[in-house]
Formats: structure tokens, C-alpha cells, sequence
């Protein structure tokens, strides 16, 4: 296969299919979180293609070579913040139970 964009490399690809299940994915986070870690995850997802591109644009072997660490950085970045998210999620989810069974036990008291 010829290279002649970033659009024609399968990683590039790869991370922005990405991108569109982290922003499905953090469309369910809850909504306080929505300007702290829903936007984090977003910007980390998306550094990851565009540094791609960014270092396949400046032309030599080098500076790409710098740009796929910083995606390699961000993806790192991006796993931390989704770990995180899921232990939130979860939490939510723990606290409508507990607050759930709390109303129930207090309608039979």
C-alpha cells in the first residue's frame, strides 16, 4: 500500500474509530463530570489521531517518530482516564442502589 496521507495509515484509522467510542462512551458519564474528566478523556482520545497526523505532515522520520510518542503519551493518558471513568460509572451506579434501598427500607419503617 502507498502512503501518500496520514488518512492512508491503518493507526490513524484505528484512533479515530476510537475517538467516536470515547465520545459514545462518555455521552453516559454522569453530567457533573461532563466539564472535569468527560472532557480529559475526550482531548486525550483525540491527541492521539491528530499527533499522528501532525507528525506524518512535518515530513521527515524524526519529527513523526517524536509525534508517535506523544500519541503513544496520550493513549497511556487516555487508558488512565477510561479506569477511572468505569470506577465513576460504577460508583453511580452503587450510590442510586444504595439510595434505592435506603427510600425502600424508610416507606416500611
Amino acid at each position: 500500500m502507498d502512503v501518500r496521507s496520514y488518512r492512508d495509515l491503518k493507526v490513524w484509522q484505528v484512533g479515530v474509530e476510537l475517538v467516536g467510542q470515547v465520545y459514545a462512551l462518555t455521552g453516559s458519564f454522569p453530567k457533573t463530570e461532563i466539564f472535569g474528566l468527560t472532557s480529559q478523556i475526550q482531548r486525550a482520545a483525540v491527541s492521539v489521531p491528530s499527533n499522528i497526523a501532525e507528525g506524518h505532515a512535518r515530513g521527515s522520520r524524526k519529527e513523526f517518530l517524536h509525534f508517535l510518542t506523544i500519541s503513544l503519551g496520550s493513549l497511556a493518558e487516555l487508558e488512565t482516564q477510561l479506569m477511572i471513568g468505569n470506577l465513576l460509572r460504577q460508583c453511580d451506579e452503587l450510590g442510586r442502589m444504595l439510595r434505592s434501598l435506603q427510600r425502600s427500607l424508610q416507606a416500611k419503617a
